[in-house]
């Protein structure tokens, strides 16, 4: 077996995007259904280019992932902590052409002030095959298990915020 300890962590921005009604965006990856997890849903996320400060990743990332704009969300809050997660073993060294071992996550809490109209998933950076508004409670059961921590610390931070 392979030891991937000595590889860095991704530097990646995280969006929890609540609309007026206290619901998360959630989006089910395109690739899901080839996956070991065909079920799993997740909230937006990508990685931070070289140069750019966590929020503008996280701003750039939710437009090109469900076509929102930063014009219709509102920051809230951003995380107190950077977050961290390993990938499990049958991932590592399969995806990020093997140079990371997992993320380290910025993550953002935004409001959605405007309409489902405005959520286009079909973007030139597609990501999502299907999405939905779910309860925050429902997050940790929705993601793949390697990250459903991650999930319950991102809730216990921003939960009373929704």
């Amino acid at each position: 077996m392979t030891d991937f300890s000595h590889l860095p962590y991704r530097p990646c921005a995280g969006i929890m995007l609540a609309n007026t009604d206290g619901k998360v965006f959630v989006g089910q990856r395109l690739d899901a259904q080839d996956s070991k997890y065909p079920d799993a849903w997740q909230m937006p996320q990508g990685g931070i280019d070289k140069g750019e400060e966590s929020e503008a990743a996280a701003i750039r990332e939710l437009e090109e992932e469900t076509g929102i704009s930063a014009d219709l969300v509102q920051v809230i809050a951003r995380s107190a902590e950077e977050y961290l997660y390993d990938l499990p073993d049958e991932l590592l060294g399969n995806i990020w052409k093997g140079k990371y071992r997992g993320q380290r996550q910025y993550w953002f809490l935004m409001r959605f002030t405007g309409e489902d109209k405005h959520v286009n998933i079909a973007t030139d950076h597609a990501e999502f095959s299907d999405w939905r508004w779910a309860d925050p409670s429902d997050l940790p059961e929705m993601i793949v298990p390697f990250k459903r921590d991650l999930y319950r610390a991102i809730l216990k931070e921003f939960g009373p915020l929704i």
